[in-house]
């Protein structure tokens, strides 16, 4: 049996509501998941091998459940543009390159490397259109054992000539990639990606969530990011009360495990349904910014029981720092409260980490805390180049390396229980 001990400052949030804190403490994991956390070792686990990481930070990794892997090169372009047309003039022109192989190893090499260097431990992720690239990609994450849920993107309607998939083709390619990768790995597996319903046919989304229900696999997909798109979908489909209904009339909003993107203009009825179905709504404010999409009503969210996790929503988000992203979403939530007279309270700051950890990390089971059970997904932060550690709780430590750490900080990373060295 593999056991560890790390000795170190523990903090996680096993709700949102507060930070659990654990001054120079033992935190023990068997077979990679947490079997308890103490201020002395007991007797019994004396004899496990310790890491000493006395006055360093130990926490969760961070989870991202939302970014476009082939969007990656596009990071900081475009930004003056909203959605549709940002799409149409460097989105889908780069997402037409990755079925050159070589260029799509590439990108896709970086984006691994830089997701363990900021710490993303695990991450729900949309591939391109193309099959062999994704499982390219699906590769390269077992080969970094990073954790992840990567789907191949489909899309047969609106969109561009390259990227317009044959309907038959696009759900044969997904039904081969979920045979040949969901008993791949215990720490990648594929799933279901309509891109949105306004490139996806009804044939296409029909055929998606009947892939869905047969192979239990989970759906990713955009829910009302912006206003233009919303309207578009009620021209497409006049016969369906809203958004979410499209989607729910295919089997693809949490008849198995969900998250739809950006959510910023739901009404109170697909709220409603979201919050019976269990879909995850991942809150990406960076790329709300910058496509002047709107700021998400994150706390109606949480006030319904909807699981919100957050996502950088590469490229429309601009930054791979969850951390970066937890202060983004606390700050989107404070312009919201202003404009709504003080009606939605502003995030705090455990609930930001909570949803940069646990929130996300409950999309993929026991994952994002410390709890008994938990993965032993964790990251050791040295802190001591931010200011006097001395002089500080640990919460507020962890506040302030949110705030003005960065990648600098982490020292090491571990999925469960094992240490995970930078990506080749």
């Amino acid at each position: 049996m593999k056991k560890i001990v790390f000795k170190g400052d523990i903090v996680f949030t096993p709700n949102k509501d507060n930070f659990k804190t654990y001054k120079d403490s033992y935190l023990v994991a068997e077979e990679g998941k947490v079997k308890g956390i103490y201020n002395e070792l007991k007797e019994e686990l004396k004899d496990y091998p310790i890491k000493d990481f006395s006055n360093k930070l130990i926490i969760p990794g961070f989870v991202d459940i939302h970014l476009h892997a082939p969007q990656y090169p596009n990071r900081g372009l475009g930004l003056d543009k909203e959605l549709i047309p940002w799409l149409d003039t460097y989105t889908f022109p780069e997402e037409a390159k990755y079925d050159d192989l070589d260029y799509a190893n590439k990108v896709y090499r970086r984006l691994v490397k830089d997701l363990w260097k900021y710490g993303t431990t695990s991450a729900v992720v949309y591939s391109s259109i193309y099959k062999e690239s994704t499982k390219l990609l699906m590769d390269l994450f077992i080969e970094a054992n990073l954790k992840a849920y990567i789907g191949k993107v489909n899309m047969d309607r609106n969109t561009s000539a390259k990227l317009k998939e044959d309907t038959e083709k696009s759900l044969l390619d997904t039904e081969e990639i979920i045979l040949e990768y969901n008993d791949k790995s215990p720490l990648i597996k594929p799933i279901i990606t309509p891109r949105f319903v306004p490139t996806c046919t009804s044939k296409l989304m029909e055929g998606l969530g009947n892939l869905a229900m047969k192979y239990d696999i989970p759906v990713q997909s955009h829910l009302s990011e912006n206003r233009a798109e919303v309207e578009w979908v009620h021209k497409l489909h006049p016969d369906l009360k809203d958004y979410a209904s499209v989607y729910n009339e295919y089997n693809l909003f949490g008849q198995t495990r969900t998250i739809m993107a950006h959510c910023i203009y739901n009404t109170q009825e697909e709220m409603e349904l979201m919050a019976k179905n269990q879909v995850f709504a991942a809150h990406c404010p960076y790329s709300n910014y910058n496509l002047s999409s709107g700021i998400m009503p994150v706390r109606k969210f949480l006030d319904m029981g909807i699981p919100v996790g957050l996502g950088s929503d590469i490229s429309g988000g601009h930054s791979l720092s969850i951390p970066n992203i937890m202060v983004g979403a606390i700050q989107a939530s404070k312009m919201k409260w202003l404009h709504t007279n003080k009606g939605l309270k502003p995030l705090t700051s455990s609930e930001a980490f909570f949803l940069g950890t646990k929130g996300g990390g409950s999309f993929f089971g026991k994952v994002g805390s410390f709890e008994v059970g938990y993965a032993l997904d964790a990251l050791i932060i040295d802190d001591s180049t931010l200011g006097d550690i001395e002089e500080l709780s640990l919460e507020e430590r962890i506040q302030r390396f949110i705030y003005i750490g960065d990648d600098r900080n982490i020292i090491e990373r571990y999925i469960e229980g094992e240490k995970i060295d930078e990506p080749v």
